[in-house]
């Protein structure tokens, strides 16, 4: 086990995010380098990185190019405000940005995470349904099971019960679609799931309801992530978008996990055909690196707020770090290297071979369902006696004990490694895998 802290630090003052934090300090799992596809625990173990840290090293680790562009660029200059001033880098990210962003959506507004992009997308719909004349659009529609980061507007519009259910009153007005998982008619499907595009319909029951005159925006995840690797049935997608069109209802795709190349394509928007109004991202841009998120804007709604007085300011809202000179040091580095490895097809090109593998474990102790697109899958675990959570647990440990770091919600593991793996790691991860699920039993 990887427990040695600092011989100078206490494990009792850093409260620690999404981590049951008594258990992890009784018994913890420290990392402390990290080069390629593997992290070196604090007991010198090599652990073979199957989620590419948190769904966002998807060039690997270690990347020199990053992180020499960060040391040139902190010792150039460490900060400078983009408030009423400027300096050229996110001018310069923002223009490379739009070379692979879905067509139309060439906007960019700057953050610092995923929670900010979301919670800035949610604040654009709703200024934009006023700015065009639309100001009783201030409803909200998100999804169950999904997650949107930890901002009062990601929680409102997610809809994974634990991470609501402590803190009251969210925001009013916010309503959610069923989610899309449908293990008795679609486990162990390969590829998008044959049966439930029907569920976006629901969107039409929605619209009846509030009135679609009240409703500014509807919000989802391409590919559900943090709820265990939920895919969009065949169809779903290309639905709401119809749906949201014919009622002037803006469509955004969170995409802080699927984007840079995790499902094939730049952008899942990209890979499943489907445009939407506003897309949001982190992680991948800068691979984990520093702190960033975007916020992606078709023209047409930014052009909405470009009215009155050329001195007054548009658009009330932003991060004190919106365009951080080095987080966009980090970015520009990290989509050189997307772009020269050719990483955005890796996923692509062995989605096959991830597919096959995974569903070699089919018939493992307690395996009730794997679900896997491009460089992800969730394998689903029968619940525990002991509760929802407990297998989950149990097989993410015996992993990291083999060697592995997976990725456990609830009953599902989720796999998500760099785009920059190759198959014979594939081999190594998939056996590990399999080890860590028979020893928890």
């Amino acid at each position: 086990m990887a427990n040695d802290f600092h011989p100078s630090a206490s494990p009792d003052h850093f409260w620690m995010p999404f981590t049951a934090n008594r258990q992890f300090k009784a018994s913890p799992r420290l990392l402390e380098s990290a080069e390629g596809l593997y992290y070196t625990a604090s007991d010198g173990r090599k652990i073979l990185d199957g989620t590419a840290g948190l769904w966002c090293c998807n060039a690997g680790h270690g990347r020199r190019e990053i992180s020499e562009a960060v040391s040139r660029q902190i010792a150039k200059m460490d900060f400078a405000p983009t408030f009423q001033m400027g300096h050229p880098l996110p001018f310069e990210l923002a223009e490379k940005l739009s070379t692979i962003s879905p067509e139309g959506l060439d906007r960019v507004f700057f953050t610092n995470s995923g929670s900010e992009s979301v919670d800035t997308a949610l604040k654009v719909a709703l200024a934009y349904q006023r700015a065009i004349g639309q100001g009783t659009r201030t409803r909200l529609i998100g999804r169950e099971l999904a997650y949107h980061g930890v901002g009062f507007g990601g929680i409102s519009v997610g809809g994974m019960p634990n991470n609501r259910r402590a803190f009251g009153a969210l925001l009013p007005g916010v309503d959610h679609l069923p989610h899309t998982l449908d293990l008795q008619r679609n486990a162990f499907s390969k590829g998008l799931p044959q049966y439930g595009v029907e569920k976006a319909d629901e969107l039409e029951r929605l619209v009846t309801l509030h009135g679609a005159e009240n409703i500014a925006a509807v919000i989802v995840e391409p590919m559900s992530g943090s709820a265990g690797v939920i895919l969009p049935p065949l169809g779903y997608l290309q639905r709401l978008r119809e749906i949201t069109a014919r009622h002037g209802i803006l469509l955004i795709f969170d995409e802080v996990i699927t984007g840079f190349g995790r499902v094939g394509e730049p952008f899942a928007a990209q890979r499943w055909g489907v445009t939407p109004d506003i897309l949001t991202c982190a992680k991948g841009l800068t691979n984990g690196a520093i702190p960033m998120g975007a916020v992606f804007v078709a023209d047409k709604l930014f052009e909405a707020f470009m009215t009155g007085p050329e001195s007054a300011i548009e658009f009330f809202h932003g991060y004190t770090y919106s365009g951080h000179p080095v987080a966009c040091a980090a970015a520009l580095a990290t989509q050189e290297i997307y772009q020269r490895e050719n990483l955005f097809q890796k996923a692509i090109e062995l989605e096959s071979y991830w597919q096959d593998a995974l569903f070699s474990l089919k018939d493992l102790p307690n395996v009730t369902d794997i679900r896997t697109v491009g460089l992800v899958a969730g394998v689903q675990f029968a619940m525990h006696a002991d509760g929802v959570g407990k297998r989950g647990y149990e097989v993410f440990r015996e992993c990291f004990e083999n060697g592995l770091m997976v990725r456990a919600s609830g009953d599902t593991i989720a796999l998500s490694p760099a785009l920059i793996i190759e198959k014979p790691q594939i081999d190594t991860m998939i056996a590990q895998f399999a080890d860590g699920i028979r020893q928890a039993g």
